[in-house]
């Protein structure tokens, strides 16, 4: 095939815009008001684990250069909507992230991103399931939590091990040589190295109650046993992560402080210091409603509903082809 071609047939194609068609139409019937906002702004994404791309803007050639980057997630940018009164909202845009490039990976993909007032992540994993079952003819979806999972499939729990324990669990399955006292690291190895491979035989599954330290911009709420846990769920189907969605931070000092507490650790990771959107915190300063919003990867989804192994596949012309 010559490199001018589309990296999807024209037959995907056609399937994609039925998709995009059906997704506007899902909202439309439950009077979700479609927001378009800006793929450029003056600030990034403070995780450490997301590296923006950075763009140069000139007022007139020749001008000083003013550094942009590309939005990661519309995340900032709807939730100062919410906190405006915009009500109920979802966009479907372009995403950017720098180095993430695979089979499920683009660095450039859309993104389906939607925030319900009123609902809390129960509730709004009802919503995600009657978006996908038609879709990816699924009859339901199970839910279990992050530690059973754990359990299930390591036999540990790992709220109540240590970093050295984790690391030691790890090193039970992966050869890696890594010396890290942080529990996350070992966790989030764990997870994406050894349990998610094993949810390719699960139909379609979400992940509840992640760690209170991996929260991001979800609220935390306690367990009957007393364990602080993160009001953040995650969608796979066939092992593939298709959506991450929280029942939403609205505590703008702690948003404040998790932004900082990024940007602390993008230090000690030796990692460029991105200007903090504190408009966000401002807009939750001023007010915005309890709601649960999700974030879903619609090249995955085709990806899965045309049972593809490639996101190339599914693209008009992926990163190769740009």
């Amino acid at each position: 095939m010559s490199d001018w071609q589309p990296s999807a047939s024209i037959e995907t194609l056609r399937a994609r815009a039925e998709l995009f068609r059906y997704i506007r139409e899902f909202f439309q019937q439950r009077s979700v008001l479609e927001v378009d906002t800006p793929v450029m702004s003056h600030c990034a994404v403070s995780d450490p684990f997301i590296d923006s791309i950075e763009v140069n803007y000139h007022a007139s050639v020749g001008q000083e250069r003013v550094p942009l980057y590309l939005q990661t997630s519309p995340e900032y940018a709807m939730k100062r909507l919410l906190a405006a009164g915009s009500g109920a909202i979802y966009q479907m845009s372009k995403v950017f992230r720098n180095g993430e490039y695979g089979n499920r990976h683009n660095p450039e993909f859309t993104m389906l991103e939607w925030y319900r007032p009123g609902m809390n992540d129960s509730e709004l994993m009802d919503e995600i399931s009657e978006l996908v079952f038609p879709i990816l003819d699924l009859a339901e979806i199970e839910r279990v939590t992050y530690t059973d999972l754990f359990d299930r499939h390591l036999g540990i729990r790992p709220e109540s091990l240590s970093a050295t324990e984790l690391k030691s669990e790890t090193l039970k399955h992966l050869e890696i040589e890594l010396d890290d006292e942080d529990r996350d690291t070992w966790l989030n190895l764990l997870m994406s190295h050894v349990i998610e491979p094993q949810l390719k035989q699960t139909s379609a599954v979400f992940v509840t109650d992640y760690p209170a330290s991996q929260a991001a911009l979800a609220r935390l709420r306690t367990r009957q046993d007393g364990v602080e846990v993160a009001a953040r769920f995650e969608l796979f189907v066939n092992g593939v992560e298709l959506a991450n969605g929280y029942y939403e931070l609205t505590d703008w000092q702690e948003q404040q402080s998790r932004l900082e507490a990024d940007q602390q650790q993008r230090a000690l990771l030796d990692l460029p210091q991105r200007p903090l959107d504190t408009r966000l915190v401002s807009a939750l300063k001023a007010g915005m409603p309890e709601c649960s919003g999700v974030a879903l990867g619609v090249d995955r989804l085709l990806m899965l509903a045309q049972k593809s192994e490639s996101i190339a596949s599914v693209l008009p012309f992926d990163h190769t082809r740009a």
